[in-house]
């Protein structure tokens, strides 16, 4: 689904073991041979589970079970099974444990969202924000599309995403006007998206050859008025509704008849609650 290199899970490895695991080694368990469970204590999107098999195998542990990233798992299922021994075990535990916890978090919360949208509008997407925490933007992407939406935007080198904070740097609305022009010449197989606030401006930047419009902080009813009014001038525009979207008003919006959602509250709520057990064998 999404690839993470051999460097990164070996850092994620090295900044939570840097040199030893010095509580196994002075009460000289590690040597042991064990088996450790992940169970699920609540609803929940996995995500993650990839990652940490891999964990598992640069650390010496032996996968038994796992259910993939995308399953929906209830409260007491479990869904990873491995061996190995207890050196390795305990070195894997909180790092996979927080993987997890927090991708499934993501993930159940980004589902939860798209699935209130799809019964309203099933022709209606869920776009996340690239305002993830950063270092974490790996395992965040994953954890979206496994929730079932869709990145909004990756970095800043993939789309043409034109705010109001581009405005100080080249005049008003009408310089955008005639940049966008230049722009549609010179990144010709590039889509321009331009955050508006006013049904004028909307109209401006649509006869200047817009790809879309993204309207920002708008009440889900005034948004509703301003897509219907789009749409007879433009009825082929894409129309994105951000800013203040969230799991609990995102139901009004896809209403609105707008093409998107973006939001970032998938990415602030806790984690998934998920609880880890230890057998010696």
């Amino acid at each position: 689904m999404l690839y993470i290199s051999d460097e990164t899970i070996d850092r994620w490895i090295k900044e939570d073991v840097p040199y030893l695991d010095l509580t196994t080694l002075t009460l000289g368990i590690g040597g042991h041979q064990g088996k450790i469970c992940f169970t699920a204590r609540e609803y929940t999107v996995l995500s993650g589970v990839e990652e940490v098999l891999r964990i598992f195998t640069k650390l010496g542990i032996t996968p038994i079970r796992a259910l993939s990233t995308g399953t929906l798992v209830d409260k007491g299922d479990v869904f990873i099974e491995a061996e190995g021994l207890a050196s390795s075990l305990h070195m894997a535990w909180k790092l996979s444990m927080n993987i997890l916890e927090y991708s499934s978090g993501i993930a159940t919360r980004t589902k939860k969202m798209v699935d209130k949208v799809k019964a309203v509008n099933p022709e209606m997407t869920v776009l996340a924000t690239r305002k993830s925490f950063p270092g974490t933007k790996e395992l965040s992407i994953k954890a979206i599309l496994a929730g079932g939406a869709f990145p909004h935007r990756l970095g800043l080198s993939e789309t043409i995403l034109i705010f109001k904070q581009h405005l100080a740097f080249l005049g008003d609305i009408n310089d955008l006007a005639r940049v966008i022009r230049q722009n549609k010449a010179y990144a010709c197989e590039k889509k321009i998206i331009v955050e508006v606030e006013t049904l004028d401006d909307a109209r401006l930047l649509i006869e200047a050859g817009v790809s879309g419009l993204q309207f920002d902080k708008l009440p889900a009813n005034d948004l509703k008025l301003i897509v219907a009014q789009i749409r007879g001038i433009n009825p082929n525009i894409v129309l994105l509704g951000a800013g203040g979207i969230n799991g609990d008003n995102i139901e009004e919006f896809a209403h609105t008849g707008i093409d998107a959602a973006v939001t970032t509250a998938m990415y602030f709520g806790k984690p998934s609650d998920i609880g880890v057990t230890m057998v010696r064998i």
